[in-house]
């Protein structure tokens, strides 16, 4: 244990040699899933990242001369090419480059919402598993006004009220998710607060902010972080189906939920011819999505489990 300058100089310090210490920090190792997982989440961190400047067109490009330079008739789903790869969509924009541009719309919209979900959502939980009381049954009461709302209906009541930005998006998701993680973070406080390492700290006369920021936090960073990945994964969906109803990022910016709904009457065109536009982007969120949850189902394996059953 750490010895503070808080400790009495006439107290014996051997009282404290049989309280526990804190549990120690366990290395994280991945199956061969949660690596290739990983990858799959790198790769697209590095699209998200790279894609609109190594992107063979700007987003809002129309497809309109071959590489000869001739006039094409019709470059709505075209079949893919040289010119390009993944084929074009209903207006005639390369696939490839839009599923580019909007992997930074979509995964950047979501990863900002989610650590805005997760700085309210923590500092309201630990407040509320802290200070307990009156403080706990506001804040929870709160809360609960929230989750009583399907996320998609609550997202089209504002969304109807103060119309669609990428700031409203942000906002909207990030005051959503807070909720969740609220009651998980609250959880977590209540149960590391009655642990014996957190009395050996109050006996040793710590301040309350002491514990918060030494036992509390480092003690539930694991589950909170494991958790901020599957987190990260509704709110990448949210965003996608507000964005396939139409109420989500507006054109001419491209994001993946939009390029679906955009772009359906393309699969009655077959495989060959149109499929692929709304079929690409919806492989991408679903690769993204699937990759996330298996590195959090890997990381809760190594666990026993225990940190499935708090996210739950």
């Amino acid at each position: 244990m750490t010895d503070t300058t808080n400790t009495s100089p006439d107290v014996d310090s051997s009282i404290y040699d049989e309280l526990p210490d804190a549990p120690p920090k366990t290395r994280l190792r991945l199956s061969w899933v949660g690596k290739i997982s990983v990858a799959v989440v790198a790769f697209w961190v590095f699209i998200a990242i790279v894609g609109p400047y190594i992107a063979p067109y700007h987003e809002a490009f129309f497809i309109e001369d071959d590489l000869a330079g001739n006039p094409i008739d019709d470059p709505s789903f075209m079949l893919p090419s040289s010119q390009a790869w993944l084929g074009t969509d209903y207006l005639g924009r390369d696939i490839l480059s839009r599923i580019m541009w909007g992997a930074r719309t979509t995964i950047g919209i979501s990863f900002i919402a989610t650590l805005l979900a997760y700085s309210i959502g923590i500092t309201m939980g630990i407040a509320a598993a802290v200070a307990g009381g009156w403080t706990d049954a506001a804040l929870s009461r709160m809360v609960d006004a929230v989750l009583s709302f399907p996320n998609i209906m609550l997202g089209l009541i504002v969304i109807a009220a103060f119309g669609s930005s990428i700031p409203m998006l942000i906002l909207l998701a990030g005051v959503i998710y807070a909720a969740s993680v609220f009651r998980i973070a609250r959880a977590l406080g209540q149960d590391i607060m009655v642990q014996d390492y957190v009395e050996a700290a109050r006996a040793r006369g710590e301040g309350l902010w002491w514990i918060i920021s030494k036992e509390v936090l480092p003690n539930a960073a694991m589950p909170l972080a494991t958790d901020f990945g599957l987190r990260l994964v509704f709110v990448i969906l949210f965003i996608s189906t507000l964005s396939f109803l139409g109420l989500g990022v507006q054109p001419p910016i491209s994001d993946w939920g939009s390029m679906v709904r955009a772009n359906l009457q393309g699969l009655g065109n077959g495989l060959g011819g149109g499929a692929l536009a709304p079929l690409a982007p919806a492989l991408a969120i679903a690769s993204l999505t699937i990759a996330i949850n298996l590195i959090v189902d890997d990381i809760s394996a190594q666990a026993g489990g225990s940190l499935a059953g708090k996210m739950s």
